[in-house]
């Protein structure tokens, strides 16, 4: 296969249409290396996912310093990402604030400098820093109002924020800001962002009190989730469809089954170590 196709394929695996290809192509780059990884996490493969990384950083160690320097903060908010994603929170962070001390002693990159601060903001929210989760996202809205930056960026920071209302108590607002992120999704490239989007979206409409339409959502990200093996969000959704299902039930009827240790156990089975 040609590197030209490699890479159409990695990107269409990482942030398109294609993210639950299962034969993915082997990279010859830093970036490629990293794209690769940011699609095995995403289907929650986690072990293959870590080995990729580590072939990533040894190829990033080939860059020049200004690249290497963007090549290594992306490679570390992705492994801080797999870290939060299975409630390692305080492992994570150590990783985020790597990635954006990496970009300290070459020329900014808003892409690599909004991923580190809202994976900071999301390890400060983990762990109950509500205020300082904010500050750092603020410090994130700084960037992209500086920068011309893309997509991600803005569906993450409103990933985020939705998240810090919702734990503050402020659930309007989360959904708010959860419909943001999925209007910004629907005009991207990426399956796995919309799906997600609709995700803290169907959390947000629960947090309101609309439980029908959570169910309506959650359902629909589950069955996605199945069709483009995307294992961690399918895991999140199930746990959001047993909240609901328990929180129906009548005081005399035996307890729904719950699904989401199911998914938990396929992911420990692809290398994820959940934080207990």
């Amino acid at each position: 296969m040609r590197d030209v196709d490699s890479a159409i394929l990695l990107e269409a695996a990482a942030f398109g249409a294609r993210p639950g290809l299962s034969m993915l192509p082997q990279p010859v780059t830093a970036d490629q290396s990293w794209l690769r990884a940011v699609a095995l996490g995403g289907q929650g493969r986690y072990a293959r996912a870590r080995a990729e990384l580590a072939r990533a950083e040894a190829l990033a160690r080939q860059l020049l310093p200004a690249p290497r320097a963007v090549s290594q903060s992306l490679i570390l908010s992705t492994r801080a990402s797999f870290l939060r994603q299975l409630g390692w929170h305080r492992k994570a962070s150590a990783f985020d604030g790597a990635a954006l001390a990496a970009l300290a002693d070459s020329a900014a990159d808003g892409v690599a400098a909004c991923d580190a601060l809202t994976g900071l903001a999301a390890d400060a929210l983990g762990v109950g820093r509500l205020p300082l989760a904010t500050r750092l996202l603020d410090r994130c809205g700084e960037e992209l109002e500086q920068a011309s930056l893309g997509w991600r960026q803005r569906i993450r920071l409103h990933w985020v924020r939705a998240e810090v209302a919702l734990a503050s108590g402020c659930a309007h607002a989360g959904l708010d800001h959860a419909l943001a992120a999925a209007e910004f999704a629907a005009m991207a490239p990426s399956l796995r962002h919309r799906i997600k989007s609709q995700l803290l979206v169907a959390g947000a409409y629960c947090a309101v009190g609309e439980q029908h339409s959570a169910r309506e959502q959650a359902l629909a990200v589950a069955a996605a989730c199945d069709e483009h093996d995307l294992l961690p969000l399918r895991w999140a959704a199930a746990m959001l469809l047993d909240g609901l299902a328990a929180a129906t039930v009548s005081p005399g009827e035996r307890d729904t089954p719950r699904t989401a240790p199911h998914y938990e156990m396929s992911i420990t089975q692809r290398g994820g170590i959940f934080r207990q």
